[in-house]
């Protein structure tokens, strides 16, 4: 029986659609477009934020891939409503996401960008001045999340030296990995984690439960000269509180990917500030606009795991990485 998919986005190009049809089982008929087919008859959808109209289009739908880590709360709450059809997502992007974390933590932690600004100007004054970088070898680093990224950001934290806990929901859920050293504890150990911690890498998804947790209190707590990371999504920090933590210095510096505000339309992305708050002012935080999972491999790491989902749908069997709708993730 042919396993009928069709796929909303995001959008391939001919060369790239020919090799996602070259990894799928053969008996995977897959449409691609914008707009569902005519008849709709798809058995799966993969869309990042279906529309209603294209969930109840097709009798047939059995399953939802959102076609990257994480799920839009306009999305969840749209599928709340049809509980008998299951969502996946995609952990394609958790390597290039994890470096780029790192990549924002070696250069928060080390003050790269002021001194890069600063020898562009011709300026070396920064190199006869008290280093503000700090050593991360040997030190604390608190991982919240750890899923897919986070155990990945773990493993590269380890390489650094770094001496390495991990909170998430549910504690006793391993990496699957025998050789990962990591701990990992429950989110209510939070606060007596953050008064030992000098790298805090937050790696969570956005839900109503993770929105604020790390706020005022919460960067009070971290050791002096802490670093903070956030990959996961702007709002989990409070964004008053992190700002006027970092412009007192009483946190030292941070590597930021993601934001709280963000452009509208294609003109806007010209000119959006990504918060109500002049982070840009800051000479002790990294600013990268939403941009951890890019990479010239992505595209190839999305279709490989997409197919790999449909293969094991073809084959009958369960498909990896369901979401949990109540949850959020």
């Amino acid at each position: 029986m042919k396993l009928s998919v069709h796929q909303l986005n995001p959008a391939l190009d001919d060369a790239m659609l020919s090799q996602f049809r070259a990894k799928l089982h053969a008996d995977i008929y897959l449409t691609a477009g914008p707009d569902v087919p005519s008849p709709a008859e798809y058995h799966i959808l993969i869309g990042g934020r279906p529309h209603r109209a294209q969930i109840t289009a097709s009798p047939n739908l059995r399953a939802v891939i959102v076609p990257w880590a994480g799920i839009a709360e306009s999305t969840r709450e749209l599928m709340l409503e049809f509980p008998h059809i299951p969502v996946y997502n995609l952990h394609h992007n958790a390597l290039p996401v994890a470096e780029h974390a790192i990549a924002l933590l070696l250069a928060a932690a080390k003050f790269v960008a002021p001194m890069d600004r600063a020898l562009r100007a011709h300026d070396w004054r920064p190199r006869y001045q008290p280093s503000p970088s700090i050593l991360l070898h040997g030190k604390a680093a608190l991982i919240m999340g750890f899923g897919a990224i986070g155990q990945q950001v773990a493993r590269l934290c380890r390489g650094l030296g770094m001496e390495v806990i991990a909170v998430r929901r549910h504690a006793s859920t391993s990496s699957g990995d025998p050789s990962d050293e990591t701990v990992v504890v429950p989110l209510e150990a939070l606060h007596e984690l953050l008064p030992r911690t000098d790298v805090l890498i937050i790696c969570l998804p956005h839900t109503p439960e993770t929105t604020g947790i790390i706020g005022a209190e919460e960067l009070s707590l971290l050791l002096p000269r802490a670093v903070l990371v956030n990959i996961g999504r702007g709002p989990i920090v409070d964004e008053f509180a992190l700002y006027h933590a970092l412009r007192d210095r009483t946190l030292h510096a941070a590597g930021l990917d993601v934001w709280y505000n963000y452009p509208v339309d294609q003109p806007a992305r010209a000119h959006t500030l990504p918060s109500a708050y002049p982070f840009h002012e800051l000479d002790n935080v990294v600013m990268s606009p939403h941009r951890a999972g890019g990479s010239t491999e992505t595209e190839i790491l999305r279709i490989t795991h997409l197919a790999q989902l449909l293969n094991a749908a073809a084959r009958g069997e369960t498909m990896p990485n369901q979401v949990d709708l109540q949850a959020g993730y």
